[in-house]
This record gives structure tokens, C-alpha cells and sequence, in this order.
């Protein structure tokens, strides 16, 4: 009868400690480093004090037609299921479940949109000071009492339309022979820059819609500015309209790149996708990426996207 002594030596090898989390990125197969390097931000910008070693796209669901991309994300001191639409990040020490922390960001999610229609952008944006701006105006309506209270909610929100001017107008060239207006005037470069990134007869109805939006949001905005009937419910249309106008021209500037790019010109795909790196000099800049391939327009090239 053998013993434990005489058992031939198992010629199977166990791999008995992890992989560096800084070293998983050299195994994955399918990577998008554009998208994890916006996620990587997110997580640095939210979570200070810790630095992220890798970033993985693990999971995609459609619930209502809504998109919700979910990422694991590892840093030297915690990990984090980072889940977008809109983006938050959890850690996994108190959400180990993914199907459970999916189901309460939806359930987060909602009831953010149904209290607010303010503009949260999650990631790095040129446009921080103009929602700065719009949720200060925010804060002052929801503590309004005498009609003063109200008028500077509207003095709050031309600040941030005019803000707003002032980072499209950072951002989109103007073509040559075109009469500028004065720094001020918001809705003549809400007319020319609409004319910009709106081209063409058969966006004559968008155009003409941005436009009129805007206007109307701005007379709305200085009307309450200086009206002694201003009351809750005026303040509070004025907002949403102004937020509206906010929400629109963010997103035609985000979506006109990829827009303009059309399709990849390495595998014609069009799954072109906007990113904002604040490296860009001069004070940070869009640039677009393929889903499918690894092009990008970044004046760097791929390899200044890495995660």
C-alpha cells in the first residue's frame, strides 16, 4: 500500500498569485482605449486619492432603450463597477452583486432625471462653467422668497448662456467674411454659430429650431431679470428653458464631430464616438475615435488615449 511519500509529483502547475492589475491590459482581446481613458478620468476625478491600474468594459444592457455600459475598474487602493447613463461609479466591497448594482443606478438614475432637468455632465467638459452657472441659478430659485430673490435667478441665467457663447465660440471656427458680433450679444452668435455647425439645406429646420430656441430662452432670461412680477413658476420655466438651450448646444458641439467625420476612414465603420481630453492645449479640446478600429483624430495619436 503506498503512501502520501511515494504519490507520484502532480505535473500540473497552479497559478497561485494574481496578475498585477497594471499588467491585465496587455491580455485583453477587446479594448477600447479612448472609452477607458474616460472612464480612468472619471474614476481619478471622483475618487482623488486613488490611481486606476485597469479599466474593462465588461458588460452592455439595453433596459427601455436606454444604454448602460458597465466597467470594472481596479486603482492601487480599491475596485469600482463604474456603470454609465448617467455615470457612477460603486464600490465593489459593498456591491459585490453586478445585476443588484445595475438595478439600484437605474432605479438612481431615474429619480435623478425626474427631480431635475439640470445638465450633470460626469466627465471633464469645457463646459463647467456654464453649468456652474445654471445649477447657481438653480440653487437661488429653489431658495427664492421676494421677487429680488427671482430676479437674480435671471441675472444667473444670462450669466450662463453667455458662457455658454463664450465655450462654443472657443471651439468652433468661424468662416472667413463672417461679421462677429459683440462678445455680448447672445443671440447673434447664437446665430452664427448655429449657421457653423448646423450646414446645409436639409438641417434648415434644426437650425432654425436651435435658433429660435435660444432667442427665446435669452428674452425669457431678461425678462425675469428685471420684471416685479417675477413669482416661483416664472423662475422656474426660465430655468428649464435656458437648461434646454444648454442641453441642445453641448450636445449638436459633441455629436457635430462625429457627425462630420461620418464614418472611419480606416474600416468605414460608423460608430464614431466623441471624447473631451482637457490635455488638448490650448485649455482642452474634442476629439473623435472608431468603436471598431483603434483610429482617432487626437493630435497625439492612439497611443496618448491609453487608459
Amino acid at each position: 500500500m503506498s503512501t502520501d511519500a511515494e504519490k507520484p509529483e502532480s505535473e500540473c502547475v497552479v497559478h497561485d498569485h494574481p496578475v498585477p492589475s497594471s499588467e491585465l491590459a496587455r491580455y485583453s482581446v477587446d479594448r477600447d482605449p479612448h472609452s477607458e481613458r474616460d472612464i480612468a478620468n472619471y474614476v481619478e476625478g471622483q475618487a482623488r486619492d486613488e490611481i486606476v491600474h485597469h479599466v474593462e468594459r465588461v458588460k452592455r444592457e439595453i433596459v427601455l432603450g436606454e444604454v448602460y455600459d458597465i466597467w470594472d475598474v481596479t486603482t492601487h487602493k480599491d475596485r469600482w463597477w463604474v456603470i454609465t447613463n448617467l455615470t457612477n461609479l460603486y464600490s465593489q466591497k459593498y456591491f459585490p452583486s453586478l445585476d443588484y448594482t445595475l438595478s439600484f443606478h437605474i432605479g438612481l438614475m431615474t429619480r435623478l432625471r425626474s427631480r431635475s432637468g439640470r445638465i450633470a455632465p460626469q466627465d471633464p467638459s469645457p463646459f463647467d462653467e456654464v453649468i456652474r452657472r445654471a445649477d447657481q441659478a438653480q440653487a437661488r430659485h429653489d431658495a427664492a422668497v421676494e421677487v429680488e430673490d427671482y430676479q437674480a435667478v435671471g441675472m444667473l441665467l444670462r450669466e450662463s448662456l453667455i458662457s455658454l457663447i463664450s465655450a462654443l465660440r472657443r471651439r468652433v471656427p468661424i468662416s472667413e467674411g463672417i461679421e462677429k458680433p459683440q462678445e455680448a450679444n447672445f443671440v447673434g452668435w447664437s446665430d452664427v454659430l448655429m449657421n457653423e455647425l448646423c450646414r446645409g439645406g436639409s438641417r434648415k429646420e434644426l437650425r432654425q429650431h436651435l435658433k429660435n430656441t435660444a432667442k427665446e430662452a435669452w428674452q425669457l432670461a431678461n425678462w425675469l431679470t428685471h420684471t416685479r412680477s417675477a413669482t416661483w413658476t416664472a423662475s422656474s420655466i426660465a430655468i428649464h428653458s435656458c437648461q434646454t438651450v444648454i442641453g441642445h448646444y453641448i450636445q449638436i458641439l459633441e455629436g457635430g464631430r462625429a457627425d462630420k467625420v461620418g464614418e472611419c476612414p480606416v474600416c468605414k465603420s460608423r460608430d464614431i464616438r466623441s471624447h473631451f481630453d482637457i490635455g488638448i492645449p490650448p485649455d482642452g479640446d474634442y476629439y473623435t475615435s472608431c468603436g471598431v478600429c483603434e483610429w482617432t483624430d487626437h493630435p497625439a495619436g492612439s497611443g496618448e488615449a491609453e487608459a
